[in-house]
């Protein structure tokens, strides 16, 4: 689920970033745009505010991401159990055959094609299963991500930032302390998270 996180918020800051460059690179103006300024352009820049949250605490404080972490362990705990059935099958199977003590030579062909094309059937088995526990976190982690995009715009019609970006380590080499919403963040997001009724 991190490395779901991860990536969205690596795609945010490049937007984020081209956003910003396109920003201030089509302010600048030389004295023949209709109506512009370089006085309307600085005041224009003061009204730029960004703010930015710890994701990693948001992840760790959200009572949403600690209910889908456990409706994930519950999932992959059912991933894992079909699998070990899906192996059971196949391994009774097998030492259904290998208890024969005689076979013929057409016996130990055909016990062969039926191996062959269980152990076929097991493997579409197991890829659908695979492919359904992906799309369950994928799903996940899109919910999450969409209900602190949600909060994050209801927050922002009174704050007015610019931009609110989420920090993660490595990715940025200086924050200013004085712009963390990050407690604000996590407050609301779990004030305005209702949990799924079951």
């Amino acid at each position: 689920m991190k490395n779901g996180l991860l990536i969205w918020n690596v795609i945010l800051t490049l937007v984020s970033g081209y956003l910003l460059f396109n920003h201030f690179g089509s302010r600048k103006t030389n004295g023949s745009g209709p109506g512009k300024t370089a006085k309307d352009t600085s005041a224009a820049m003061t009204d730029f505010r960004m703010a930015y949250f710890e994701l990693d605490s948001v992840e760790a404080n959200f009572t949403m991401v600690k209910d889908v972490k456990k409706e994930i362990e519950r999932k992959n705990e059912e991933y894992t159990n079909g699998l070990r059935q899906l192996d059971v099958v196949f391994k009774n199977k097998y030492e259904e055959f290998a208890r024969k003590e005689s076979m013929t030579p057409e016996e130990k062909e055909n016990a062969q094609n039926v191996l062959n094309q269980l152990g076929e059937k097991l493997k579409g088995q197991r890829e659908g299963l695979e492919k359904t526990f992906q799309e369950f976190m994928l799903r996940k982690n899109l919910e999450i991500k969409s209900e602190i995009e949600k909060y994050l715009k209801t927050f922002n019609t009174q704050k007015k930032y610019s931009y609110i970006i989420s920090y993660e380590p490595g990715l940025f080499y200086f924050k200013d302390t004085a712009y963390n919403i990050t407690a604000e963040v996590i407050n609301g997001l779990n004030s305005t998270y209702k949990k799924p009724v079951k």
